[in-house]
């Protein structure tokens, strides 16, 4: 079934300096930004030296900057508030097997830090390099994708994975899950706003949804009945932040992947991951609106000048890490 009229854009993204974050679907439209000319941001790219097919390991290129996946509004909030200096977290290293973890990056590396003032030197680095995108930036893309978090009861920080999986120790009395309601996302989004519009005034924002379904959940609730809850509330809020605000702009990305008219056809066979040609339909639909530099309008989509193999097995390597990530995020506690 060949359905039209999902998008039509809001603003251009040709000419812009487009950056990217997010939960991991973000990845997918950060890649083919990139692939296909546009002005894609990176602020802590690779060293020259440093292999490239070793770069996704280490948490280079999946985003504009090495934050790896930002699951939730709260994360973003705070990313930004630590890099302008507006939130400083009691915790900053997790110890792990003899060395360190950043706790809001502890699967930066494969490899924990050997010392905490290795730690330190490459966490400033990086909030530099934050700066610097929400300085530079023209667009930022952002997708939201969970509600579900963890959060140090002490001052309210907060991390992409329970404490005690990526390293660090859990513990209730220093921890507590949180799952965000649409209040605290729309409350959070509206100070990030309110935040780096200050900082740069004419930066605009792109969200999406992501469509991809959780595998576990800390809730109480059968993981389907929570999925639909946590989607059910980011779609709400993205809606609410696009009605509200003339720069910001909304991609239809989940609706195109879980529409019902889909019966599933835009997901692998355990009907979770995304599948190559369902990157690429939802890609073909932002790509008839944001037309890639170079190219004319009615022109051949990307997907042809990919290779579908290499691409379809990066996807799924991608996918398998964001699900290893996502099942050690519930922990044991």
């Amino acid at each position: 079934m060949d359905i039209g009229d999902w998008y039509q854009k809001r603003f251009e993204f040709e000419g812009q300096k487009i950056a990217t974050a997010g939960s991991c679907f973000a990845q997918h439209i950060g890649r083919n930004l990139r692939k296909c000319g546009f002005d894609y941001l990176d602020t802590e790219p690779a060293p020259e030296a440093f292999p490239a097919e070793r770069a996704l390991d280490f948490g280079y290129g999946m985003y504009s900057a090495r934050y790896g996946n930002l699951y939730t509004s709260r994360q973003l909030l705070q990313l930004i508030k630590r890099a302008f200096g507006q939130f400083s977290p009691a915790e900053q290293y997790w110890e792990k097997d003899g060395g360190v973890v950043d706790p809001f990056r502890p699967t930066l590396e494969p490899e924990p830090f050997s010392s905490v003032r290795e730690l330190m030197a490459l966490q400033k680095s990086h909030l530099e390099a934050v700066v610097e995108l929400f300085q530079t930036a023209d667009v930022f893309v952002f997708t939201l994708g969970l509600t579900e978090t963890w959060e140090a009861r002490k001052d309210g920080a907060v991390f992409p994975l329970c404490p005690g999986t990526a390293g660090g120790r859990y513990d209730d009395k220093s921890y507590a899950f949180r799952n965000l309601t649409s209040a605290e996302v729309r409350g959070d989004m509206e100070e990030f706003i309110s935040i780096v519009r200050r900082i740069n005034p004419n930066i605009r924002l792109f969200l999406t949804v992501s469509p991809v379904p959780l595998m576990a959940t800390a809730t109480q609730h059968q993981v389907a009945v929570a999925t639909m809850h946590s989607k059910s509330v980011l779609r709400a809020v993205a809606g609410e932040l696009y009605q509200d605000h003339g720069f910001v702009d909304y991609f239809p990305s989940y609706e195109i992947i879980t529409s019902p008219f889909m019966k599933g056809y835009f997901f692998q066979p355990d009907a979770r991951e995304v599948s190559p040609h369902g990157v690429d339909h939802v890609m073909s639909v932002f790509f008839s609106q944001h037309v890639p530099p170079g190219a004319q309008q009615g022109a051949t989509t990307p997907r042809a000048q990919t290779d579908h193999l290499g691409r379809a097995e990066a996807a799924r390597l991608e996918q398998v890490k964001c699900d290893e990530e996502l099942l050690n995020s519930f922990g044991d506690n």
